[in-house]
């Protein structure tokens, strides 16, 4: 590949990376946290319907049901009135269930229109013609922002389950019962882990900075590039019931194959003694990871992180893009001044060693 044609891949490069920021970094699609200290699970469906599936999302903070049956389920709301009809025909809601306005904040904290009338014949509403809905149901998550749960202040060094919950169901005429709990683990101690961050993005600084060679920082490049697929691949896909589901995930996995691609060329640029375009791959390479990482920075200092994979690996592989993110831009800056490449190498000098000008 000749300079100027590597320079313009750079520079393609780059242009793409910015672009990526128009689109979600993370495949937990929705805009929620990806780490949290909470986590919601669902236990049992009773009984078991095939074709009907809930699970929990966020944490707990909301539910998602998909009822590929050819029977309607309905969702009761908080004082036993129908709220949601979830069937083959789509999705509908009763416009005075008081849960129709509830459920729509996060914390409740709602005024409710004169028309939420438990008692009152139901007024069905279509939003959905497809047969799964997600929503935030407030018997599945802790309702305070501000304060934990009395059990967890008490004792904030050790796990707890906060509580059990219960969310009805009736199929058909068949009554069903959605049975989950809610738990709280401590989050990682900050002086444990925050030092080796650290560490990293200074790794990635000084291999810029000092190293003789482009090869150190060729290689921190594989790395990123290979957490930038884990942290991909691992990523639970989104909800059915997102709009545009497919482009949600193509969005996810694009800055990833985008980043190991741009790894695979910085290390062959070091192993050829491309000091300089090393450089400027490493550059592109720590935006890439920052588009992808900032977005999940919370799991840094959470204990549960929306991951496919071990919790332990999911906090890694973040803590690799944002350390390197951070250190491999201005370590990319400083080797494009420290190795200016004139030409190739005389016979027996160092590879990735700079080449003196003059």
């Amino acid at each position: 590949m000749t300079r100027p044609v590597a320079r313009l891949l750079v520079v393609a490069l780059a242009l793409l990376a910015c672009l990526s920021l128009a689109a979600p970094a993370s495949a937990h699609v929705g805009g929620g946290p990806a780490g949290s200290d909470f986590d919601g699970r669902v236990l049992a469906v009773t009984p078991e319907i095939p074709g009907l599936s809930v699970r929990v999302l966020q944490f707990g903070d909301e539910l998602e049901l998909v009822n590929a049956t050819p029977v309607e389920v309905v969702v009761p709301g908080y004082e036993d009135e129908p709220y949601l009809r979830i069937g083959p025909d789509g999705v509908w809601r009763n416009t005075r269930s008081p849960a129709t306005y509830i459920n729509l904040d996060r914390y409740g904290r709602v005024t409710l229109p004169q028309q939420a009338d438990p008692r009152a014949d139901p007024d069905w509403v279509r939003i959905s013609t497809k047969p799964h809905y997600v929503w935030h149901d407030h018997r599945t998550h802790w309702m305070s922002a501000s304060q934990l749960p009395p059990a967890v202040a008490a004792d904030p060094g050790r796990p707890h389950t906060v509580f059990e919950w219960t969310v009805p169901l009736i199929h058909g005429g068949t009554p069903v019962e959605v049975t989950g709990e809610l738990t709280w683990t401590p989050p990682p101690s900050p002086w444990l882990v925050w030092p080796l961050y650290a560490a990293v993005a200074v790794l990635a600084l000084a291999a810029g900075l000092l190293a003789r060679t482009a090869r150190p920082l060729g290689g921190l490049l594989l790395v990123g590039g290979a957490a930038a697929l884990w942290h991909a691949g691992t990523t639970p896909v989104p909800p059915v019931s997102v709009s545009s589901h497919a482009s949600a995930v193509v969005a996810a996995l694009l800055p990833a194959v985008m980043a190991a691609l741009v790894a695979a060329l910085g290390f062959r640029s070091s192993l050829r003694g491309r000091g300089a375009m090393t450089g400027l791959l490493a550059i592109v390479l720590g935006w890439l990871l920052l588009v992808q990482g900032l977005p999940d920075v919370d799991v840094l200092w959470t204990a549960n992180v929306l991951s496919n994979g071990p919790q332990v690996t999911a906090r890694v592989a973040v803590a690799l893009l944002l350390a390197l993110g951070a250190g491999l831009v201005p370590g990319g800056i400083a080797a494009v001044r420290r190795f200016r490449e004139v030409g190739v190498p005389p016979n027996g000098a160092d590879p990735g060693r700079p080449v003196p000008v003059g």
